[in-house]
Formats: C-alpha cells, sequence, structure tokens
C-alpha cells in the first residue's frame, strides 16, 4: 500500500471537518506533504467521485456526500486501484518437481490463503468510514483534534 493512501485517508478526515472547500496547500501544510504529491491524489480522489474541486478564490477540495458514506476501501482503491495485492504465478508449475497445469485445476494454498487475507481485508476497509475514522481520531486525542482541524482550517 503505497503512502499516498495515508496522506488520502488523512485528506478525506479534514475535509470532513470543514464546511467550505479547503485549498490544496492547506492540507499540504496541515499534514506536512508535498503540495504536488497531495494534488496528485486529490485528484484521484476526484476520478473516484469522493472528493469535487470548486475553482476560484474560495476554491479547493469537499467531499463529494457524507464522511459516514466514504468507506476506507473506497479511497484506498481511488489512490492504489483495486488489482489484488497477491498475484500467483503459478510457481509450482515450474522448476524440476513442477506439476503439470492439468493438476492445477483449482488454486494453490498459497494462492487460497493470499485470496481470503485479501478478501477479509477489503471487507474490513469497507465496513469502516471516513466519519469512523474522525471519531476514532478525535478519541484518541482525548475529544481534541477535530476541533483543533477546524479552527485552523478557519485561519488563513
Amino acid at each position: 500500500m503505497s503512502s499516498g493512501v495515508e496522506w488520502a485517508l488523512h485528506s478525506c478526515v479534514t475535509l470532513g471537518q470543514s464546511h467550505e472547500p479547503v485549498p490544496v496547500a492547506r492540507l499540504a501544510e496541515l499534514h506536512g506533504t508535498p503540495p504536488a504529491y497531495t494534488a496528485k491524489h486529490l485528484q484521484a480522489l476526484s476520478r473516484a467521485g469522493i472528493v469535487r474541486s470548486a475553482m476560484g478564490q474560495a476554491g479547493g477540495y469537499t467531499l463529494t456526500r457524507p464522511a459516514s458514506e466514504i468507506s476506507a476501501l473506497q479511497v484506498v482503491q481511488a489512490i492504489d486501484g483495486d488489482e489484488p495485492a497477491y498475484r500467483c504465478a503459478e510457481i509450482r508449475q515450474r522448476g524440476p518437481l513442477g506439476i503439470p497445469a492439468g493438476q492445477c485445476a483449482r488454486p494453490c494454498a498459497i494462492a487460497r490463503a493470499m485470496a481470503a487475507a485479501e478478501t477479509a481485508w477489503a471487507h474490513a476497509l469497507a465496513h469502516v468510514s471516513i466519519a469512523d475514522l474522525a471519531a476514532d481520531i478525535d478519541a484518541d486525542s482525548g475529544g481534541t483534534a477535530l476541533a483543533d482541524v477546524r479552527e485552523w482550517l478557519t485561519k488563513s
């Protein structure tokens, strides 16, 4: 998983705290990330329909729907794509003890284990919303993180 996923998730949590569009430069400053890299990931989120951009002096990015309706999995897939992390190369068919393709009707134990793990991972992330992440971040901070973000975003 790329570092862009972490930055995109934090950006979505931040955007969920603002009633106004947030410029890329402000998001980058808040998270200590390069503005061009942040913009690249916001564009990917925009293509996925998670955020939208507003042009002009008061322009920036906003979520397209409530944070409770955006899953962590949607953000991950917007940034890193939805291809499986594990790709079986059928190594069991290679080398001096390779198994003939005809005997490989079903995926091997390793491929099955990896597919099961990926399914569990995706299921878990699909059931965590941006709002859930925001609530947990706030709870971890003793209830101050989101208020601090909202206050910081209102300053110019």
